[in-house]
């Protein structure tokens, strides 16, 4: 499977669960805005750095577009999971939601996957270690 399908569809997931899951929060507790979208952001930034950064780490050819690829499908298809999340966990979001969901949410998560993974390359690829020639 390609990488940028792999990376795109658990991004996607990832941040359609934790959509939903604020929701939920949110919906049980709405004084817990002020820490929950904070932590949320973190987590799915935290996500992108750290995978990214393996990839960098290990040296993996043209992850740069793999990346970019992968946040390209991530948006669109965690915005619609986002919407059917909060649709079937939360309350009744029904498909009035689905075009902000496949357009601003979208271009959000895109993002959210495209800049930390830019941040996690090069960390990864600035900490990897260097091969040693001995001549």
């Amino acid at each position: 499977m390609r990488a940028w399908l792999v990376r795109g569809l658990v991004l996607a997931v990832v941040h359609a669960a934790v959509q939903t899951g604020e929701a939920w929060v949110r919906a049980g507790n709405p004084d817990a805005i002020g820490w929950l979208r904070p932590t949320a952001l973190g987590l799915l930034v935290a996500v992108a750095v750290v995978w990214a950064g393996l990839d960098g780490w290990l040296g993996r050819e043209r992850h740069g577009m793999v990346w970019f690829k992968a946040a390209l499908l991530a948006g669109p298809v965690g915005g619609v999971l986002g919407v059917i999340g909060q649709g079937v966990f939360v309350d009744d979001t029904g498909v009035e939601a689905l075009p902000v969901a496949i357009t601003g949410g979208a271009a959000f998560i895109a993002l959210l996957v495209l800049v930390p993974a830019g941040v996690g390359l090069f960390i990864g690829r600035a900490a990897r270690p260097r091969a040693t020639t001995d001549a």
